[in-house]
């Protein structure tokens, strides 16, 4: 068994990382680093709950940290939990900078260190891929890819406050980035429009993004004040993908349902297929699986698979997030300049 330690038990770590440790098979759910002691022993009564990381960074029975606090602490706990010979997982994003991510990647040392990219397993996303993979879309030239609340008011929480990697562009376009980059690849270009546009706002409540590849154009898009539902469009060669709604597991890990549930993960609405003769079919929803995240993480440890998200991989999206500031206070498109 491979004994984890969640740090954080705020939205990240109570709703997703808690219950999908606990929900895979040779993880164990050893300890949670939290305040929090009254709600985790109700929820975790055999779990060990530590008021400080010192205790599970300590700990030798300790194999994997998880890093499940506020954007602010990600670099200083990945970094201790590497100290004490930890594998780490940090939940999205990598941390405040991509010179953060870089050096967090450098002190790794052959420990395990990935980030929490699980939208990688969003259902629909993974509809859009076998789609593709299949031929039925033919050659993507366009996708847009949104993720829109109806949140008016603005909360007083740290993703709501001003700061470094606040707001939703680090929140939702880190993932949105993500998903992008695994079905194209790095883009020539980006052009960036982020907004703070709710009365009090302090941070990016808004975002419009524009990916730019030889032959295809990504939009992405996120917006606090759009009560909508539109997930993906994509615009195939061969046909169209129309989805609406979002996936489903959030919810459904919220409402105590986990991978190990028949119905976790599956979607009831299915999403559209539209032919260039302007003919429609439903098209069944892939079933999402974020437990998979942790069951690579597992067989990454174990030596029998490669790991699903790289730091490089996490590095990459970093250094979107930060080059989109830039094009926005810039107005204009940013080349980017290919990895080596």
């Amino acid at each position: 068994m491979i004994r984890v330690a969640v740090i954080g038990y705020g939205l990240a770590g109570r709703v997703f990382h808690a219950p999908l440790v606990a929900a895979t098979e040779g993880l164990e759910l050893a300890a949670i680093v939290s305040s929090r002691k009254d709600e985790i022993a109700a929820a975790w009564p055999t779990v060990r709950i530590a008021a400080d990381p010192e205790e599970v960074f300590a700990d030798p029975s300790i194999d994997l940290a998880v890093v499940a606090t506020p954007n602010d602490s990600h670099f200083d706990l990945a970094a201790r939990a590497l100290a004490a010979a930890k594998h780490v997982v940090i939940d999205k994003p990598f941390a405040l900078t991509s010179a953060q991510a870089k050096d967090l990647i450098e002190r790794a040392r052959g420990r395990l260190l990935t980030v929490f990219h699980n939208r990688r397993w969003d259902g629909d996303f993974l509809t859009i891929k076998k789609l593709r993979e299949n031929g039925t879309l033919g050659e993507i030239a366009y996708l847009e890819s949104r993720f829109d609340l109806y949140r008016p008011v603005v909360q007083d929480r740290w993703r709501e406050r001003s700061g470094l990697a606040t707001g939703i562009w680090y929140d939702l376009g880190a993932h949105l980035l993500d998903q992008a980059l695994q079905l194209f690849g790095r883009p020539l270009g980006i052009f960036a429009d982020l907004a703070a546009r709710r009365p009090g706002a302090q941070t990016t409540d808004y975002f419009h993004v524009v990916l730019r590849y030889p032959t295809t154009r990504v939009v992405l898009a996120g917006d606090n004040l759009a009560p909508t539902d539109l997930r993906f469009v994509a615009h195939g060669t061969r046909a169209s993908f129309i989805k609406r709604g979002l996936d489903p597991q959030q919810a459904h890990l919220s409402n105590g349902l986990t991978p190990r549930d028949a119905a976790y993960g599956r979607e009831v609405v299915p999403a559209r297929l539209v032919l260039p003769d302007g003919c429609a079919r439903d098209v069944t929803v892939e079933r999402g699986d974020y437990g998979a995240f942790y069951a690579n993480v597992r067989d990454a440890l174990h030596g029998v698979a490669p790991l699903a998200v790289t730091p490089a991989e996490a590095h990459s999206v970093m250094e979107l997030l930060e080059t989109g500031e830039e094009s926005a206070r810039a107005a204009r498109e940013l080349p980017l300049v290919p990895l080596r």
